[in-house]
């Protein structure tokens, strides 16, 4: 008998999750707390933006014409319990309010709901992002409270996904990790990955704090790279270089590798920074938090490139004050191909610049709504264009691909100063300069 596969919590990770699961050919139940995002599922629409999920989830969702139907939403506890023979934890685990740890109460809840309605055997798989040691405290009280006793197993299986690649990277992920107790978890595991599995993903097994601890160190991993380069743009900055071309430089030696070695303004969004604080706080309480204390030192180099993002802002209007200055800013999301502000460094760079006195029009090809929730003081404006309108500098601070592929001679057109700063090193300055800009990246003084 083919596996039945449920998912709690139909959010960025959770949604993905359940279309992808019932690509792979399962019949899959999603379970949410929320009406509103149940309703939306339930007609094939997704609260996010993540290429290619939505076209994915119609493809599966029952009741949309020509589609499977081997995926449906639901709210009750006891009909997921009743459904699945594996149930996937996609739940949040934000930053606590005021504090550097990780808040576990969305994984705590639905471990919590779950558990009463588990009376046969069954295997709960947490794909949320823990610190170390959760696995251990929720196996535990799987097995004391769910009717099936420790027949109610548990596994963990970190999530890889990248915002903007979510679709492919749970369709053929690069790996699959999975912490389990026994040979039983391991092959029930094993079947629900087999077709990635069999088209080369490797499938590491590890106990649980291991499988716990490989989110959180490849993204401390990813973000020294980042704050690596971004320090030395710094350096760059003092010492006349071009950071751009000493990473390419050191990028061709094999141990360092290419990726990640862009400086820029920095990374954000939902994963990073949280993560990184998260494990801080973490290795703190093991007794372990000097094995870690250079990661407070990347979160501050990440902090710091918005600061030196508005100190080069107002070098260019003058050096003074941004008082009746109109300042354009070109991206409002963390990163391209996603609709996510979350810790955005292109909003928090617009935002300070706004609270100085800057005029400040923001324009983003998919985070206009949640940026307006988020500063809904900030001016908006529909197009490229329409933003750079008037302004006495413009601010390149999402690498989207429509930005690259800007005609910078009309924008200079409606613009009052041909200025443009490259928050992400991503625009060619010489296509810029030609059409009249002045042309300035982070860590290229001379470039």
């Amino acid at each position: 008998m083919s596996l039945k596969i449920s998912v709690i919590g139909t959010g960025y990770l959770g949604a993905t999750h359940a279309a992808a699961m019932a690509e792979l050919g399962f019949e899959v139940l999603g379970l949410d707390v929320v009406p509103e995002k149940i309703e939306m599922l339930q007609r094939g629409e997704v609260p996010m933006y993540e290429p290619g999920l939505e076209e994915l989830l119609r493809k599966h969702v029952a009741g949309i014409e020509g589609a499977t139907g081997r995926l449906r939403f639901t709210m009750d506890w006891a009909e997921v319990a009743a459904f699945g023979d594996i149930h996937f934890i996609c739940v949040n685990t934000p930053q606590k309010h005021g504090e550097y740890a990780c808040d576990m109460s969305y994984v705590d809840a639905a471990v919590a709901s779950l558990a009463p309605h588990l009376t046969g055997p069954s295997l709960v798989v947490g794909k949320s992002t823990v610190p170390v040691g959760s696995a251990d405290r929720l196996a535990a009280y799987l097995a004391e409270h769910a009717p099936a006793g420790r027949d109610a197993e548990l596994a963990w299986n970190p999530e890889f996904l990248r915002e903007g690649f979510a679709v492919q990277d749970t369709l053929h992920p690069d790996r699959i990790v999975v912490g389990v107790r026994s040979e039983r978890a391991e092959k029930l595991l094993r079947e629900v990955y087999a077709t990635p599995v069999a088209a080369g993903s490797p499938f590491v097994v590890t106990d649980f704090p291991t499988a716990e601890l490989v989110k959180t160190s490849a993204n401390s991993f990813l973000a020294t790279k980042i704050s690596f380069i971004n320090a030395m743009a710094e350096v760059c900055e003092a010492a006349g270089g071009d950071v751009a071309k000493l990473a390419e430089a050191i990028g061709h030696d094999d141990r360092i590798g290419k990726k990640f070695l862009r400086a820029g303004i920095g990374f954000g969004g939902g994963c990073l920074p949280k993560d990184i604080r998260a494990f801080m706080a973490r290795a703190g309480e093991l007794g372990a938090d000097q094995a870690l204390t250079f990661l407070r030192e990347i979160d501050s180099i990440n902090m710091r490139r918005r600061g030196q993002m508005v100190e080069m802002a107002r070098e260019a209007v003058g050096g003074g004050s941004f008082l009746g200055k109109r300042v354009a800013v070109l991206g409002a999301t963390f990163k391209p191909d996603s609709d996510d502000v979350r810790d955005s460094p292109a909003l928090n760079v617009a935002g300070q610049i706004h609270l100085q006195g800057g005029q400040v029009t923001v324009y983003d090809p998919k985070g206009m709504e949640n940026a307006r929730r988020i500063f809904p003081t900030l001016g908006y404006a529909d197009s490229a264009l329409a933003a750079v309108r008037g302004a006495d500098v413009v601010l390149h601070l999402t690498e989207w691909r429509e930005f690259r592929e800007l005609d910078p001679a009309e924008l200079g057109a409606v613009a009052t100063s041909r200025v443009i700063l490259d928050g992400r090193n991503a625009l060619d300055p010489e296509l810029w300069r030609r059409a009249g800009w002045m042309y300035r990246a982070m860590g290229r003084p001379t470039a």
